[in-house]
């Protein structure tokens, strides 16, 4: 594993003959998922490793995408760790005491979800489901109490996450992985951004776009931890990267954006009442 890939920008995708493939989109201008979404064909350059992680060069084949999956899957991350209440705006939106450390919780391997499929929200989620864009963090080589001067340099690179809550169940309990933690509810992608191409984190944007309308939007440089901060953290515990267990390889950092637009799916509390088509990420992650 490599935290120096040849690759700027990596999709993993479904080809028309059915294989499974990591590559770079021809485009370098190109919204994957926007245009995955309007079925339009994307070009990619083909590389011959399976994985993210994976020591990868170009074959010289160019394929175009037949599904878009998100671009770790599954049996690639043991677990999720993720930070919530990272910034000053969210945590007053929920009436919480801004943080001290960063406040850590988990959501499962099985959260994982394409960027463009549908979320299936299950009875027992209740009718009060939430959905919030996510800067999402891949650790390329193993990061053990490592500090903030040199956390990044343990970064492969950088997508977007969407993490979908069940806010009724989650304020019945003080641990918030059980209302975070349904099959599907952390939709990744549509492509992971080396890590080498976003020298300055602070200039990134994120949004959550739902049915054409805009429901949050922010920016990294608003975080209340950075993101050396985060890494060095949980790097006390350990992140690993050996894909036999493949725990933590993949970490989520949350851009947990308070201010919401008005939306008629959503309820007097703001959230989810129904079922909703995916929220696509928009830009170049």
């Amino acid at each position: 594993m490599s935290v120096d890939p040849v690759w700027t920008r990596l999709v993993r995708f479904v080809a028309p003959d059915g294989r499974i493939l990591c590559g770079q989109p021809s485009d370098p201008e190109v919204d994957v998922g926007l245009a995955v979404a309007a079925q339009q064909p994307v070009s990619v350059r083909v590389l011959d490793g399976a994985s993210a992680l994976d020591n990868s060069s170009f074959t010289g084949e160019v394929t175009t995408i037949q599904k878009l999956l998100s671009p770790l899957a599954a049996s690639e991350v043991g677990t999720i760790r993720a930070i919530g209440l990272n910034y000053t705006d969210h945590a007053a939106e929920l009436k919480m005491t801004i943080p001290t450390i960063p406040e850590v919780f988990m959501k499962p391997s099985t959260c994982l979800q394409d960027p463009t499929a549908s979320v299936k929200i299950p009875k027992s989620a209740g009718d009060a489901v939430d959905a919030e864009v996510e800067l999402a963090i891949v650790i390329g080589k193993d990061c053990k109490d490592v500090d903030e001067a040199s956390a990044l340099d343990y970064v492969l690179g950088y997508t977007v996450a969407n993490d979908i809550t069940c806010r009724d169940v989650q304020s019945r309990t003080s641990q918030w992985g059980f209302s975070k933690g349904f099959d599907g509810f952390c939709p990744l992608g549509p492509a992971l951004v080396s890590a080498k191409v976003l020298p300055d984190l602070s200039v990134l944007k994120l949004k959550t776009v739902l049915d054409g309308k805009v429901l949050q939007d922010g920016k990294s440089a608003d975080m209340i931890f950075s993101i050396p901060k985060i890494i060095s953290h949980l790097s006390q515990v350990r992140c690993n990267t050996t894909k036999t267990q493949a725990v933590d390889s993949h970490l989520l950092v949350g851009l947990d954006v308070a201010q919401r637009y008005g939306d008629p799916h959503r309820n007097a509390f703001g959230y989810w009442t129904q079922p909703q088509a995916p929220c696509l990420s928009q830009g170049w992650l």
